[in-house]
């Protein structure tokens, strides 16, 4: 039986999986002791979890233990990354690429540099219309990268339109001019194959709740072979990983992260197939409901351009907000959920090409582990209907 309201926001979070969940509660009270104490049993037991969780994050994402630093999710993870390595003594200069679709835990970082004398180049992506929407041409990077450039950051995979960048290539760019990579790759791991071992990356960050893990915990992978990379910590105190993070280590936290990186690499290629088939069959109820629907974003074919569970589609005559607040019992959402409070338009939506009103009218669609062909004939039905109603109301 359909249970109300049905989640399809798996972009802005993920309910954390019971087996994770069954993982983390020990953490919580018999084994409770501090990874930092030295001195007996329950710290040696709570420094043996993190170690092992740390081994585990690394050998699925291709890394090695040393690479990962635990943090209390990605927004702090980008700031240690972009920030950390502008602001060590032996960065190469003061300038700075990134993409204008990037998350605002990006962005927001890079202006803070930029208002500290950086000089900051925001890219631009493949307009609307294209097949490809979204995308980042690898070249453009190699154009604008200088003697001074002391960091690259780009999305490995975007929150709002799914877009997967070429993330190879462009590191190869940056390898061959010896600029760091940073990628946000907080929406890709779990939902793509992602192999730092292969990936030309030196940084990049990522959060639990994503893949239905525990919110406030995230780690950063710092790459250490071959070419250090340099950070400047941002909070100081303890000492704690490697120097780069201090603070107790949230080891509830980083066991439930371990256990949803282990969880989501078991079932990526069968859960990757059956959410790209609930999408297109979302996205066809859509067009069948309401015929002039824009998909806003790169196409679906063929699949390794877009993350398999989102769809975004604007609403012509229709405002975003007003058709969510019009489903009350299906959960979606007009963009990123740490800019939802903000009035302005998407910025991605935006720097995409399109006008004002099909960005107020866009709608995104994040689907998810708990997503079945029932919640999505029902949100099919629930889409079509409320377009209907606020259009008779508009007149």
């Amino acid at each position: 039986m359909l249970q109300l309201p049905v989640y399809l926001d798996h972009h802005a979070t993920t309910p954390v999986d019971p087996r994770v969940l069954e993982a983390m509660l020990p953490y919580f009270g018999e084994r409770f002791g501090n990874a930092g104490s030295s001195t007996h049993s329950f710290g040696w037991e709570a420094r043996d979890a993190v170690a092992a969780a740390r081994e585990t994050i690394a050998r699925r994402l291709g890394a090695a233990p040393t690479e990962i630093v635990f943090t209390s999710g990605a927004t702090e993870s980008n700031n240690l990354a972009l920030r950390g390595v502008a602001e060590h003594a032996r960065r190469r200069g003061n300038h700075i690429v990134s993409v204008r679709t990037e998350h605002k835990a990006v962005l927001d970082p890079l202006e803070h540099l930029r208002r500290k004398g950086f000089e900051v180049t925001l890219l631009e992506v493949e307009p609307a219309g294209c097949p490809r929407a979204g995308w980042l041409d690898p070249q453009r990077v190699a154009e604008a990268l200088r003697g001074e450039t002391c960091v690259v950051s780009v999305m490995l995979a975007n929150n709002e339109i799914g877009v997967v960048q070429s993330l190879a290539e462009i590191g190869q760019v940056c390898r061959e001019r010896g600029v760091p990579l940073h990628t946000d790759a907080t929406q890709a791991i779990g939902k793509i194959p992602v192999d730092f071992g292969s990936l030309p990356v030196d940084l990049a960050s990522f959060s639990a709740h994503k893949l239905y893990g525990p919110k406030g915990v995230g780690g950063l992978f710092v790459r250490r072979r071959g070419a250090r990379v340099r950070l400047e910590p941002q909070i100081d105190g303890g000492g704690q990983e490697q120097g780069l993070r201090s603070g107790t280590l949230n080891v509830p936290g980083i066991v439930g992260l371990a256990k949803g990186v282990e969880i989501a690499t078991d079932d990526l290629p069968t859960e990757m197939a059956r959410l790209r088939e609930l999408r297109e069959r979302l996205w066809r109820g859509i067009c069948g409901g309401v015929p002039d629907a824009v998909l806003n974003g790169p196409r679906f074919d063929p699949p390794e351009w877009r993350l398999a569970g989102n769809l975004n589609a604007a609403f012509p005559l229709v405002q975003g907000e007003a058709l969510i607040l019009e489903m009350k019992d299906l959960a979606v959402s007009s963009g990123s959920a740490c800019t939802s409070a903000m009035p302005t338009p998407s910025h991605v939506l935006s720097a995409l090409g399109l006008d004002e009103d099909l960005v107020r009218a866009s709608v995104r669609f994040g689907l998810g582990r708990g997503t079945d062909e029932e919640q999505i004939e029902f949100a099919i039905e629930r889409i079509g209907e409320a377009v209907g109603r606020l259009r008779a109301l508009s007149g």
